[in-house]
């Protein structure tokens, strides 16, 4: 009887975790995290070396954007087009084909010196160009036609993504292209689209449940879509021609403006429960980021382009999915959406990863051991993700 009831929970876990996207991909997504991290500190102390055409910092940067977001984004948009078209998500089968897609083009990025350049491109773009085909074809069919904007950025990730490839194969310094500029610009236009949305919703939602009177700015109000011109225009003037007279001011104003629409959020209002202001947190990474490159490029001598990069890539990309993990995995499994204090843990220290990958690019001399510290910083933070909510997604148990 025994060996039966567990056999059943067995079967009945693998259905579970194939239910929904955000399941597999938020596991394996932050598993990546972890590991793609273990191996770029390894990397960069000589002690791995892995069979690539990418330079070990091109690997990285592939990693951590197309690689890691690629999952996340994934796991949340065939969560959420359900939601926004009213039709089944994708499952079973379906959904196990994409991530064992996603899972290759890891592999075949990682070892891609082993196989042939064109298959390499093919697998580590296939997972993406699948999502890009169900999504449109649920927002077409449902006549959702305001979300088809998603679909846009997922193809100037891919995009990005090609050009990457085609460019590393050239030998350029991939990470320094335009490629790397174009899928980096993609992730901020997402994550200041969703963002916008979701923030001041879910914040709303947790002032009018407590009983606060403060209430934030609506959604995609008429500021919204002048921030969001502001930053497509900064972004496209730094992909294109990131050294022009025009660029660094035009990263700044954008800073601005953003700083300015996330102050009417009324984040401070939220400061007591992690869920809420954690999401603050990661979105307030778009226009610090934003300054700071904005800075590096008109004074290259005194900061390094990368610390502003690296605001975006580990503090809005990081530290924004982390929230947005937690908070959709705790409200899709029945959970109260309420941070516990390990949840809390996870966020500061990936907070604190960020800022001490920045501090160590103004303090040369201490660099290495910084970002030996940073590294292990954001592998607690992820692995513990899936540790904590690893039994909530494959089907059974608690965040603990």
């Amino acid at each position: 009887m025994a060996d039966g009831r567990t056999s059943a929970a067995g079967a009945r876990g693998r259905v579970v975790f194939l239910s929904f996207g955000f399941r597999p991909f938020f596991l394996l997504g932050a598993l990546w995290a972890a590991l793609a991290m273990v191996l770029w500190v390894g990397m960069l102390a000589g002690r791995i070396t892995l069979p690539m055409v990418f330079a070990p910092v091109d690997w990285h940067a592939h990693a951590f954007i197309f690689g890691y977001l690629g999952a996340v984004v994934s796991g949340f948009l065939l969560t959420a087009v359900p939601n926004w078209t009213g039709r089944p998500p994708l499952a079973g089968w379906h959904l196990g084909l994409m991530v064992l897609l996603w899972v290759a083009g890891r592999a075949a990025v990682s070892f891609s010196a082993l196989l042939p350049f064109w298959f390499v491109v093919l697998v580590d773009l296939s997972s993406l160009v699948m999502l890009v085909t169900i999504v449109t074809r649920e927002i077409v069919t449902a006549g959702n036609w305001r979300n088809l904007v998603v679909v846009g950025m997922l193809l100037m990730l891919i995009a990005g993504a090609g050009l990457f490839h085609w460019q590393a194969a050239q030998g350029e310094a991939a990470a320094r292209s335009e490629g790397f500029r174009l899928m980096l610009a993609a992730a901020v236009m997402m994550i200041s689209l969703i963002g916008g949305r979701i923030i001041p919703t879910f914040t709303r939602n947790w002032l009018e449940k407590t009983g606060k009177v403060a209430r934030p700015a609506p959604p995609m109000m008429l500021f919204d879509k002048l921030a969001l011109a502001v930053t497509l225009a900064a972004l496209i003037a730094w992909v294109l021609a990131p050294w022009s007279a025009v660029t660094g001011p035009a990263l700044i104003v954008m800073g601005v403006v953003q700083a300015i629409r996330l102050s009417r959020w009324c984040g401070l209002h939220g400061a007591s429960e992690p869920l809420i202001w954690s999401l603050h947190a990661g979105y307030g990474f778009v226009p610090l980021g934003a300054v700071i490159l904005g800075l590096a490029l008109l004074w290259p001598d005194r900061i390094d382009p990368a610390s502003g990069q690296h605001l975006w890539m580990a503090g809005a990309i990081g530290v924004m999915t982390l929230a947005v993990m937690t908070r959709a995995t705790l409200g899709h499994t029945g959970q109260a959406l309420t941070a516990g204090p390990g949840t809390t843990v996870l966020y500061v220290a990936l907070i604190a990863a960020v800022l001490l990958r920045l501090i160590a690019g103004f303090s040369p001399g201490i660099a290495q051991d910084l970002h030996m510290l940073s590294g292990g910083l954001w592998c607690l933070g992820f692995l513990g993700f899936s540790l904590a909510y690893g039994r909530l997604l494959v089907g059974s148990g608690s965040p603990r």
